[in-house]
């Protein structure tokens, strides 16, 4: 069976026990700030565990794009390393929430493995939870006795909590579980040692294959648990797992999920799996890396320097790393295996096939950087190899590499072990470990549970149609952030306030009171699809009445700025073409950002035409006509385009100036004229492919043409009030060059009379030509004199020292046969001078920088200078 027809049985057989069959989530999560990425098949439904909405079915199935590559839920370092574990993997899962319970998900599950699929009953292994008694839980024997009926006892086996007791996160819905294992070894290792002693011992052939939860407490702030309304079911199967038993292989990288990578990757890189272990684990992360980046890029994280596109960023070094080290790729390549994936995965999840080219530009993008970026780092190591005296190397120099230069710490001790050498590991876990400790710290924040004042779960936002209104606040919680201190978090009956989503930033206003007290909410984001309020402060009387106030100016100047990026995207895919599409963008009250796909460099003049083309539509003064709870597809047929990334339900909203018609959630001006006027402040590439415009509207262009209106006044002032100042500025340019090119000759002719003079201070230390001594020379004028005395006096140590507008300059030159005779290096000693001068640099072995704050300093540099010929 193929994997192809294994994915399509499951989501048929589940239809046929009248579940509804929806479509994958984007595996980047927009609206939870506990997840960066979608990490078990149950994490889009979390609103529904946690009683915030209500689906349209109680029975739902689905393939779930999952990545678990940090936080508690963290296989990174063990993928490829064994044949079970992947940083992107599919999770088929059935829910029931609050419809049916245990004897239905044991009894399916069963039919499906057994009769379906037709997986041998004697095979498997079932594990119930065994109860806790420092919880007060005891052991599941309706589970116990549900199973029974088809596992003989002695293969229906007791779990502890940490295995048979599943819990979403610190707080939240939990419940025991029931796990189904699969013993796949041969009949001579069978008779060896039985199954059920391997079980959850992180055997190869003896894993997990589903997992089915029972959601029937809530693990509240501190650590109690409570009983749930509803009982619900989750459960989960490894996709790529089940492929391995019903195509009879012993890892996941034989299946067809794989294979068809590997035999790629074996071709691009001319190597061979299955006949070296180092070569193998390499193919295999890189198999599973491809992966978690298409995907990841595929639903809007593009790799960056922080959150989640750092993560991504992460993967993909790994992956380049690990073909850099064990199959020699010095050059990109893991670009080239995104067409594979695609004629693999794309049926099932066709935003792959959509966003193919994107995928492919990001990721050689990504190569080719990092790859530069493995070449310094190996000089780097060099010179912390050249400057140790001893065999060990210092581990917070490795931790500098590996956090300032994002050189790989198993890199590092590879080369230097080739090299005898040995990596002082403890003292870079130390400095890792520390670096970890300042993150959490800064991050941490502490939630506590949800004091409920009113069972509303069903919240309005009335914000599309008022920036005020009477609300009573149904639940609140308190929030302590490192950042921001203590906070409180407001939900109400109903509310005027935007929460941050699409782009935009959450409104900000306040809260009154009949008594006048007022309680200031400082931003406004969603979560599990409740709309939270972040306030400093919790009123006195939490169950009053209050009136809501959305500040007005500040979502006046978001909506403008939201209208105009509606408005951009119009005008790129008429000027550039209909291959722009929005990539990502951020609206601010301030200003506005927006990410688009283009293949090369927007020009000046395509830019005035974009800005022209908008400013058109704003004296146009087209209304804004809303649509609310449309059919999704039906605003798609009408030419609504939708955004990168997004989810979206069955209705959408969907927002139309003119020709210009997209789905957006966000707020609006309800005329072009309120956007006043639309500068261009910016425009640059964000990633291969993907173009950034940063643009303002309204009073910030108002600002910036007083500002620019204030700036030529003065300018015309300091020009004599002179009636053509371009003319004038253009004249004292020229004069200006004119005068650079005299001062540049008179700088040289300076340095020609030095020349002869310092070759007469030139002195022998040990053998080799020393000079020491303060010049007053610009850094351009030192490098040519340096190399001038080089070129006339042989095996030449020479240190210049300057000082030039306040700061210090040291210059180093060493003949390169000297470099090598007497394992002498440039960038090292000024690197090591440069704490007398308060300041540091660097540079090749024969010629080196340094630059600092103390001119003083030089002085006591220079002297030390002499000791390394010593």
């Amino acid at each position: 069976m193929t994997s192809v027809e294994i994915r399509q049985q499951f989501l048929d057989f589940f239809k046929s026990k009248s579940h509804s069959i929806v479509a994958s989530a984007p595996m980047v999560v927009k609206n939870d700030p506990t997840l960066m990425f979608i990490n078990s098949g149950m994490a889009p439904f979390k609103e529904y565990f946690l009683g915030n909405g209500k689906p349209k079915n109680n029975r739902i199935a689905d393939t779930q794009k999952c990545l678990r590559v940090s936080g508690k839920h963290n296989d990174l370092e063990e993928v490829g390393m064994d044949t079970y574990h992947h940083t992107m993997f599919e999770m088929l899962g059935n829910w029931s929430f609050g419809d049916y319970f245990k004897k239905e998900a044991i009894e399916w599950a069963w039919e499906l493995l057994t009769e379906v699929y037709k997986i041998d009953k004697d095979i498997l292994y079932v594990s119930i939870f065994e109860g806790d008694k420092s919880e007060g839980l005891d052991r599941d024997t309706e589970a116990y006795n549900l199973w029974k009926k088809f596992v003989p006892e002695e293969r229906i086996l007791n779990g502890n909590k940490k295995d048979n007791f599943w819990e979403m996160g610190e707080q939240g819905p939990c419940g025991p579980c029931s796990e189904i294992h699969v013993d796949i070894r041969s009949a001579e290792e069978k008779a060896k040692i039985s199954g059920d002693k391997l079980v959850n011992q992180d055997h190869p052939q003896v894993v997990e294959i589903w997992n089915l939860v029972f959601m029937q407490y809530n693990r509240k702030a501190d650590g109690s648990l409570e009983k749930l309304p509803s009982q619900h079911v989750d459960t989960g199967m490894g996709f790529e797992r089940l492929c391995m038993v019903l195509q009879n292989k012993q890892s996941n990288y034989d299946t067809d999920v794989f294979m068809p990578l590997i035999r790629e990757i074996e071709a691009v890189t001319k190597s061979q799996y299955g006949k070296d272990e180092k070569r193998d684990v390499a193919i295999r992360v890189i198999s599973d890396h491809i992966r978690a980046v298409a995907f990841s890029i595929a639903d809007g994280q593009l790799p960056s320097n922080s959150g989640a596109g750092y993560v991504i960023r992460r993967i993909l070094r790994r992956a380049i790393r690990y073909g850099f080290t064990f199959l020699d790729t010095k050059e990109a390549f893991i670009y080239k295996l995104v067409p594979t994936l695609v004629k693999m995965m794309g049926k099932a999840f066709p935003e792959l096939v959509r966003e193919e080219n994107l995928i492919t530009n990001v990721i050689r993008e990504e190569e080719a950087s990092f790859l530069r970026t493995l070449d310094q780092g190996l000089v780097l190591l060099e010179n912390v190899i050249s400057a140790s005296k001893s065999k060990t190397i210092s581990g917070s120099k490795a931790f500098e590499l590996y956090d300032t230069f994002g050189f790989p710490i198993d890199l590092t001790a590879l080369i230097l072990r080739e090299r005898g050498l040995e990596l002082d590991e403890k003292g870079f876990e130390e400095e890792l470990q520390k670096q970890k400790e300042r993150s959490r710290a800064a991050t941490k924040v502490e939630t506590g549970d949800w004091v409920l004042l009113s069972d509303d779960a069903d919240e309005e936002f009335v914000g599309y149609d008022t920036l005020e209104t009477q609300i009573k606040i149904t639940r609140y919680r308190k929030v302590e952030c490192k950042k921001e201190g203590e906070l409180y978090q407001l939900v109400f009956n109903l509310t005027p306030f935007y929460p941050e989503g699409g782009g935009q930033v959450g409104d900000k206003g306040y809260l009154e009171a009949q008594n006048g007290e007022v309680v200031y909410i400082i931003d406004t984001k969603k979560e599990n699809n409740l709309i939270v309020h972040f306030a400093k402060n919790l009123p006195r009387d939490p169950e009053a009445t209050f009136k809501a106030v959305v500040d007005s100016k500040q979502r006046f100047r978001t909506a403008s700025n939201h209208t105009a990026t509606h408005l951009l995207h119009q005008a790129l895919r008429n000027i550039l073409g209909e291959h722009v599409a929005q990539k990502g963008s951020m609206v601010h009250s301030k200003n506005l950002r927006f990410d688009f796909s283009h293949f090369s460099k927007v020009t000046d003049e395509e830019l005035q035409k974009v800005e022209d083309f908008v400013n058109a539509r704003i004296r146009e003064g087209i209304a804004l006509e809303e649509r609310r709870n449309i059919p999704h597809q039906q605003a798609i047929d009408e030419g609504a385009l939708a955004l990168f990334g997004e989810k979206y339900g069955d209705t959408v909203r969907a927002i139309k100036f003119g020709k210009s018609m997209e789905l957006c959630g966000g707020t609006h001006v309800q005329n072009t004229n309120d956007v006043w006027h639309f500068i261009i402040t910016s425009e640059g590439a964000v990633a291969s492919g993907i173009r950034r415009i940063e643009a303002i509207t309204g009073d910030a262009a108002k600002q910036y043409f007083e500002e620019r209106a204030a700036s030529f006044k003065q300018v015309q002032k300091l020009l004599n009030n002179t009636p053509d100042p371009v003319s004038s500025i253009e004249k004292l340019q020229e004069e200006n060059n004119e005068l650079q090119k005299q001062i540049q000759q008179l700088l040289k002719d300076k340095a020609k009379n030095l020349k002869g003079d310092l070759k007469a201070e030139v002195k022998e230390v040990n053998g080799v030509h020393y000079l020491a001594t303060e010049i007053d020379l610009d850094a351009a004028g030192q490098k040519d004199l340096a190399f001038e005395l080089g070129n006339e006096v042989d095996n030449l140590f020479l240190l210049f020292g300057s000082a030039i507008d306040g700061k210090a300059l040291l210059t180093c030159y060493i003949s390169k046969e000297l470099v090598a005779e007497k394992n002498l290096n440039a960038g090292q000693i000024v690197r090591e001078l440069g704490k007398y001068i308060q300041g540091g640099g660097g540079g090749q072995p024969f010629f080196a920088t340094a630059g600092g704050k103390n001119p003083e300093g030089i002085t006591e540099a220079l002297k030390a200078a002499e000791d390394y010929l010593k």
